[in-house]
């Protein structure tokens, strides 16, 4: 190679790098990964008052007080958090962040009667996965318990099988690409009857 061709190279590279330097100070926050990063202040406490501190699914919009029953908290080493309505959205969380190392990983006790469910660590939590229960962003519901015994009662009731978190994270990734379009057809559906009864 030349040395003028390997000069015009070199200063191409240089300007490339540059660029995405540039956009992010023109637009804070946007670029990949930024603009996935958590939006609140670091928390070190962020299980506590969870769904006062994340009221909304960032990434579906989902009120997490509805969905309480269903809802995560992905707590994250540098003490930022997301708050999201089911382990779809915790899925998505964990897979943008993947320089990000969880801290601790937090689901909803399914085994408790409480009027909101309260949050448990994934790794206590047992899981009925592919249930009767219905499930929330997904075809196929991954319920947590707290309780092995609580999570064999319900598969009595529903069927499903057991397993631990990283199974029902398997499943909510293999799932992923068939409830994306399920939410999409579904939401596509919300919008015109939204549309029929303004028209």
């Amino acid at each position: 190679m030349k040395r003028r061709d390997l000069l015009k190279l070199s200063i191409a590279t240089a300007a490339f790098a540059v660029m995405p330097a540039r956009a992010a100070e023109a637009c804070p926050g946007d670029g990949t990964p930024a603009q996935f990063l958590p939006k609140k202040a670091p928390d070190p406490k962020a299980a506590e008052n969870d769904i006062e501190k994340h009221p909304k699914c960032p990434y579906c919009g989902m009120d997490r007080k509805q969905y309480h029953h269903s809802r995560m908290l992905v707590h994250y080493s540098d003490d930022l958090a997301d708050g999201t309505c089911s382990l779809h959205c915790a899925a998505i969380s964990l897979s943008l962040n993947v320089d990000r190392e969880p801290k601790a990983i937090y689901v909803a006790d399914n085994a408790s009667v409480a009027e909101i469910k309260p949050l448990v660590e994934v790794d206590k939590a047992t899981f009925l996965i592919g249930s009767q229960i219905k499930g929330v962003m997904t075809k196929r519901s991954k319920v947590a318990y707290a309780g092995e015994e609580a999570a064999k009662a319900a598969q009595a009731a529903n069927g499903g099988e057991l397993g631990n978190f990283d199974k029902a994270l398997l499943a909510a990734y293999t799932d992923m690409a068939q409830d994306v379009a399920m939410i999409r057809k579904n939401r596509e559906e919300r919008r015109k009857k939204m549309m029929q009864k303004q028209g």
